[in-house]
């Protein structure tokens, strides 16, 4: 019978360590810049040496990548939570959209992955993390929506990306100080337009 040493397995403390520096480069990304956060403050703050700083991360925008990455992942999975395949495509599509304003309330969210993210990393590569999470979770809704006939049948790539662009835009006037509500009254307006004639 194997006994629990209570050590750590090399994996275990990979992960620790990984966490540990893309919290802790969140943590600061959003309380001053990426620009202004130097790779020196998230080691200190991480509690890990420059040197796992650079073993798990190749520089600083790598972990920015990370940091992106796991925000992506986070709101995709707020807004399957909130549009469950159970519901009909239109209110899938609607709850799905509130879900997202809503994800993108977290504070510094809406910096990172609609300001610094493409500022630092690049339109392509915020396409192609989006494409993977929030943009996959819109994509397959409308799919779905079409599929079931509850909106018009539309060039499926043209109609996400635009649709998408209409969410981030409508996240950036939120966390402006706009109201929550005219936005989603405007997403359930658009969502109603693109139903078949």
């Amino acid at each position: 019978m194997q006994q629990d040493s209570g050590r750590r397995t090399n994996r275990e403390r990979t992960e620790t360590t990984r966490s540990a520096l893309i919290d802790a480069a969140r943590r600061l990304f959003v309380e001053k810049s990426y620009a202004e956060t130097g790779t020196p403050e998230i080691v200190a703050a991480a509690g890990v040496t420059r040197g796992a700083l650079y073993h798990h991360f190749a520089d600083k925008q790598a972990l920015l990548r990370a940091v992106i990455e796991a925000e992506s992942e986070a709101v995709a999975s707020d807004i399957q939570a909130s549009a469950p395949r159970t519901l009909p495509p239109r209110e899938a599509l609607v709850e799905g959209g509130t879900a997202f304003l809503a994800a993108m309330a977290t504070p510094g969210r809406t910096r990172l992955l609609l300001l610094d993210g493409p500022a630092v990393l690049g339109r392509t590569a915020m396409d192609e993390i989006d494409a993977r999470h929030g943009n996959r979770t819109l994509r397959e809704g409308l799919a779905a929506a079409m599929r079931a006939g509850a909106i018009r049948k539309l060039p499926l790539d043209a109609l996400t990306s635009q649709l998408g662009a209409m969410f981030d835009r409508a996240a950036l006037a939120i966390e402006a100080g706009d109201d929550p509500q005219r936005h989603v009254d405007v997403i359930t307006a658009v969502v109603d337009g693109l139903r078949p004639a």
